[in-house]
């Protein structure tokens, strides 16, 4: 019989149990152990680090925008300040359903239907948990409307927010620039995190050249928050420690801008299209820079609709257009006292030489004459009178001996050509001709050479030369501080909101115009003068010669188009067919603080439109405040007939000594 067999073993199943307890045991304390030690670096080693990323999850950073700094002119004077508005904020990551929010707010008439696309990438572009302004300057009528519909659009509030207001309207507001909403292209080339809480941002003018300085730094503020995002606040020992920190106001800004004489070129110009440019000789502050028409800049800031912007941007009379900067335009006479300048300087003519004026001047080897101004003849003219009676046969005679690039050559050191420099963007240059220029500038062979005639026409201030109105200021501020130049600037300094400490901004000075005689720039202020007390401007700026200053000048007529040989010059055009009307001066003649260009377009002959501007910018700055314009001290005697013997040149002031005045 087979002996029995064994199928279970007790023995080695309690072993193999007893291993496995041994194992799970070790495991499980091994997950306890390092539960345990987790524990240990989470709550009580790490306590402080996680307490605060703890306090991140129920408490929202929010910007604090600084106060964007003031705008004064010299005198103290405010340009350009702030004021509170209401503003309708979107943040995106709390909006379920951005287009339908925005169709819905398009239906209250808070949002124009024709932007929605517009905002809605303006808001893409932005990261989801910053407030976006979508509308700004909310009037009563509309923050009601909204308050009613508030439920129905989550991520959408109503903040109070400082905007730029503009206290004087469109004065200097070419100049000034304005500020609108921060757009795509700004996100670009601004530090996002520095303009968090920003939501206007420089665009012209000394708002954008000096956007850094006004802008300020923002601070931030922590602010308990619930699940659904919105604010809560905690008392007592539940009371979070939450972090701020104040932000500093920007900088303001002092411009060299008088506003009285502001003031007087911008009434003066009411009407007309045109520009007044105004410079302190000596040391490059923009006195006035006016262009005419101009806007409102206030309407940038609280957000133009596409409809506005369109009419700014179509209007025939381009209020947007700063025509003291990018306008150019031929100068007419205005030029002739640097061509005279010329003359003397290459020996081409003497002072005391008499050029006669019958009225038409010849060219050799051209059919076409050359004909003198409304003034007719002059009879026998030396340069002063040549000056002050702005006789063009004298000034053909004188650059047909000069030739283009002698004129051309002296013509550059008084900034003829290129941009000033001033301080400010957007700045355009006139064309200073040469006979390399034309070859540059042309490709038909043909067209590249220059002629006699062209050199004639140069001597007038027609043909290629054209100059914008900040070129002329700073030519006539040149000759007005005997060949001193300096770069034009519109802000003279910068002042700390919170201490007052005030950080000058020093002028500076541009290369000398060099060799010419004190004799040279007597005999043209001569001739200066002449033009207000017996020349070209004697009727129409009679008072201007009165006790209080004494004034140097010059008129400028530059034609728009040209007319046939048999034409009249006084022939009835269509208003923008007209001549642009041209005055530049400078005084006291003495020691001068001024110098100054009125450009008004199609006004005709310069004594007639721009002279008299000239004359209540020059009583506005150089009077003293609230003195109205004084009577004539003596009538100035009218313009000379042309048969009439040439009267006796003016009595020229000494030179003063080069020396710059302190800013």
């Amino acid at each position: 019989m087979a002996s029995p067999v064994s199928i279970k073993n007790h023995h080695r199943e309690q072993r193999l149990f007893q291993r496995r307890m041994l194992i799970a045991t070790v495991i499980i304390l091994l997950c306890a152990i390092t539960l345990g030690s987790r524990l240990v670096l989470l709550q009580i080693i790490r306590h402080d680090y996680y307490l605060e990323l703890s306090q991140g999850n129920r408490a929202r950073i929010e910007p604090i925008p600084a106060n964007r700094g003031l705008i004064l002119d010299r005198n103290g004077k405010v340009l350009a300040e702030n004021q509170a508005a209401y503003q309708l904020e979107l943040v995106r990551e709390q909006v379920p359903d951005l287009t339908g929010t925005l169709t819905g707010l398009a239906a209250l008439r808070l949002i124009p239907d024709d932007e929605i696309e517009d905002i809605r990438r303006l808001v893409k572009s932005r990261r989801g948990f910053e407030g976006v302004p979508i509308r700004l300057r909310m009037s009563e009528e509309e923050i009601a409307r909204f308050a009613v519909h508030r439920h129905q659009f989550p991520g959408v509030d109503i903040r109070t927010r400082l905007t730029r207001f503009y206290p004087q309207g469109e004065l200097g507001v070419h100049a000034l620039g304005y500020v609108a909403a921060i757009g795509e292209q700004d996100l670009t080339r601004i530090d996002r995190s520095a303009y968090a809480g920003t939501t206007l941002i420089g665009k012209l003018g000394v708002e954008s050249a000096r956007e850094k300085e006004l802008h300020g730094t923002n601070g931030f503020r922590e602010v308990l928050v619930n699940a659904q995002g919105r604010s809560v606040q905690k008392q007592g020992g539940l009371a979070p420690d939450l972090r701020s920190r104040a932000p500093k106001a920007g900088s303001d800004l002092i411009l060299s801008i008088d506003l009285a004489a502001q003031q007087a070129a911008e009434e003066g110009l009411k009407g007309r299209r045109g520009a007044v440019v105004a410079l302190d000789p000596d040391n490059g502050d923009v006195l006035v820079l006016a262009s005419h028409p101009g806007f409102d800049p206030s309407l940038f800031g609280r957000g133009l609709t596409r409809e506005e912007y369109t009419h700014l941007s179509t209007d025939t009379d381009r209020p947007l257009f700063n025509r003291a900067l990018r306008g150019t335009y031929p100068p007419g006479s205005t030029v002739k006292p640097v061509i005279a300048l010329a003359g003397l300087r290459y020996g081409a003519i003497t002072p005391e030489e008499h050029i006669i004026c019958p009225g038409i001047w010849f060219l050799r080897g051209y059919a076409k004459p050359f004909r003198e101004g409304k003034s007719g003849r002059h009879g026998a003219m030396d340069m002063e009178n040549a000056i002050a009676h702005s006789c063009d046969v004298y000034f053909y005679e004188l650059a047909h001996r000069l030739e283009v690039d002698h004129i051309s050559e002296f013509l550059a050191p008084f900034g003829y050509g290129k941009p000033t420099g001033i301080d400010i963007k957007g700045e355009l240059s006139g064309i200073l001709p040469s006979r390399a220029w034309k070859k540059q500038r042309y490709k038909n062979p043909a067209e590249k050479v220059w002629f006699p005639g062209e050199t004639v026409n140069f001597g007038v201030g027609q043909g290629y030369l054209t100059v914008t109105p900040m070129e002329q200021a700073h030519m006539v501020a040149t000759i007005a501080s005997r060949g001193r130049s300096f770069k034009p600037r519109l802000v003279t300094g910068l002042k700390d909101p919170e201490s007052g400490q005030m950080s000058i901004i020093p002028p500076l000075r541009l290369p000398d115009v060099e060799g010419i005689p004190e004799k040279d720039w007597d005999h043209v202020f001569a001739g200066m003068m002449g033009t207000i007390q017996r020349g070209t401007a004697a009727q129409a700026a009679a008072n201007m010669s009165h006790t209080a200053y004494t004034v140097a000048g010059k008129t400028g007529t530059a034609q728009v188009v040209s007319i046939a040989a048999n034409e009249k010059l006084d022939m009835k055009l269509e208003e923008r067919q007209r001549d642009h009307s041209w005055f530049i001066a400078f005084a006291p003649v003495e020691a001068p603080r001024i110098a100054l260009v009125v450009l008004v377009e199609n006004g005709g002959f310069g004594a007639a439109a721009a002279a008299p501007i000239a004359r209540k910018v020059l009583d506005a700055y150089l009077l003293p405040r609230g003195f109205g314009t004084p009577p004539a001290a003596a009538a100035a005697a009218p313009a000379a007939p042309a048969s009439a013997p040439a009267p006796a040149p003016a009595k020229v002031p000494p030179a003063r000594a080069k020396s710059p005045k302190k800013p």
